[in-house]
């Protein structure tokens, strides 16, 4: 087999033309407010109301970045923004469904493709995965400030039951002597997520809109009601251990940022995606930036970090809720964060649930994957087979895994893509300078794509070595599916 079938790259012009193939052709109905409705969808979300607990205190791998935790927010969008521009640049050009998998395909060849398209099911499905415990637990929450008690075998996963809930498992019914424990409420929140993608892009973005305008104005409440808690000694030492702390307080709120690239996936549903696919990146990008830091800094105002770091896991897993019971705020206070947190969590499922298929469609339509996976609904002109499946796997997983491995692992696999990415922009620059660009990563074909690529390195670098492990084994596994099957029925190579 000859090397160079491997990195054989696919024109743009092949690109865009399948995409107005008869039975591939999806419906454009996204505009820039519609787009940027939808990074703020996925940007705000689990990351914010989920992660910054963990982020700040840190944990037996990393150190916690502490009060620190808005630097690592800074830090953090600084790398985002360059990759930003890279995938705003790459978007306005080809405008494809497919996202980093389309681009290395056209810039890195097929076989990079392919690694960057399986590498992108981590921040899709299995970063899906996260939030639909994240949901599960803030909805368990929301549920007991109004008196409502469920049995909690109905909304944990079996490993922590196993090992840190005797009692949980003790009271879960048993069927051959093994107890049923599993999280129905994360199941039930990626089916329901699944049914409204089915139904349209274009009613799946109005219920984004909604639940934008929603989970905004409880942030915006909680920022109001708990500015009077924050108590300035709360900030000293500011930056408890160093930059390790801060940098790894980036690496894990990383997280948090996930979401903005998912808008280039909607680049066939887009009207006019040339111009409103930059908009809509980098427009959500410095919105969410700004409501990370204000969030941040009062979280870490209303809770030391001696007293953040005594607490338990699964309660840092719920950061602004713990806060607020922390300074004794009213349970009615607490809720509404807590209904906040549900819709904010179900607006990034729905947004990563609306990603992931349109890559497995764009790999589909490629030959990469069996035929079945490139199917549109004849009636609501939707990529359902690998919706459904997509909800499916995402659903299933999240009734029996933990958070923390799953945010890992997402982690990882996201700025793996982002470098990609940013090597892409540059190969493109050079392999093909008179194509029209109607949107430019300033600065040239290296300063910021270089930057992008050393910044997210560095993210890289301060994750655990477990996340290197697993991420490893996950690339083995895509190996031998695109050897056994992509490799043997890609359109590029049979049409070669």
């Amino acid at each position: 087999m000859p090397l160079s079938q491997l990195f054989q790259t696919k024109s743009l012009d092949d690109l865009i033309g399948e995409t107005k193939e008869e039975g591939h052709q999806l419906k454009r109905a996204l505009g820039p407010l519609n787009l940027i409705a939808l990074g703020i969808g996925a940007v705000i979300g689990a990351g914010i109301f989920a992660t910054i607990g963990t982020a700040a205190a840190g944990d037996a791998q990393r150190p916690g970045a502490g009060p620190a935790l808005t630097l690592s927010f800074v830090l953090t969008a600084a790398v985002c923004a360059l990759t930003a521009l890279c995938y705003a640049e790459f978007a306005a050009m080809v405008p494809v469904s497919g996202s980093a998998y389309t681009y290395a395909y056209a810039t890195l060849g097929e076989l990079v493709a392919w690694i960057i398209g399986w590498d992108l099911i981590l921040e899709y499905a299995i970063g899906n995965v996260g939030v639909a415990i994240s949901w599960a637990n803030y909805f368990h929450t929301w549920l007991e400030t109004m008196g409502i008690e469920l049995p909690r075998w109905l909304s944990i996963d079996y490993g922590t039951a196993m090992s840190r809930m005797p009692d949980v498992v003790a009271a879960a019914p048993h069927v051959m002597g093994v107890p049923i424990v599993f999280n129905f409420f994360a199941f039930a929140i990626v089916m329901v997520i699944t049914a409204v993608l089915v139904w349209g892009i274009k009613e799946s973005a109005s219920f984004n809109f909604g639940m934008v305008a929603i989970k905004l104005v409880v942030l915006a409440f909680f920022l109001t009601v708990s500015a009077a808690y924050v108590k300035p000694a709360n900030w000293h030492p500011f930056v408890p251990n160093g930059f390790s702390g801060v940098a790894a307080g980036a690496a894990i709120v990383f997280f948090a940022y996930i979401g903005f690239d998912a808008i280039s996936t909607t680049a066939e549903e887009t009207r006019d995606p040339q111009k409103n696919m930059p908009i809509g990146i980098i427009g959500s990008l410095i919105v969410c930036t700004v409501i990370y830091i204000l969030v941040a800094a009062v979280f870490t105002g209303m809770i030391s970090y001696p007293a953040l770091k005594a607490t338990l896991a699964n309660e840092q897993a719920e950061p602004l809720t713990l806060a607020m019971k922390h300074v004794g705020m009213s349970p009615w206070m607490v809720g509404v964060v807590a209904f906040g947190s549900v819709v904010a969590h179900t607006a990034v499922l729905l947004v990563f649930q609306l990603g992931q298929p349109r890559i497995f469609f764009a790999m589909a339509r490629d030959g990469m994957l069996p035929p079945v996976f490139a199917r549109v609904h004849p009636r609501f002109r939707t990529p359902h087979v690998t919706t459904i499946v997509t909800g499916l796997a995402v659903g299933i997983t999240a009734s029996f895994t933990s958070l923390d491995a799953m945010v890992d692992l997402t982690n990882i696999g996201t700025l793996f893509a982002f470098i990609l990415v940013c090597i892409g922009i540059t190969i493109l620059r050079v392999k093909d300078p008179g194509r029209a660009r109607p949107f430019r990563v300033p600065g040239g074909a290296y300063l910021i794509p270089t930057l992008g690529v050393v910044s997210c390195a560095g993210l890289i670098y301060y994750l655990p070595p477990s996340s290197w492990m697993r991420f490893f084994g996950w690339l083995i596994v895509g190996s031998v599916i695109y050897f056994g099957y992509g490799f043997r029925h890609s359109r590029l190579r049979r049409r070669a």
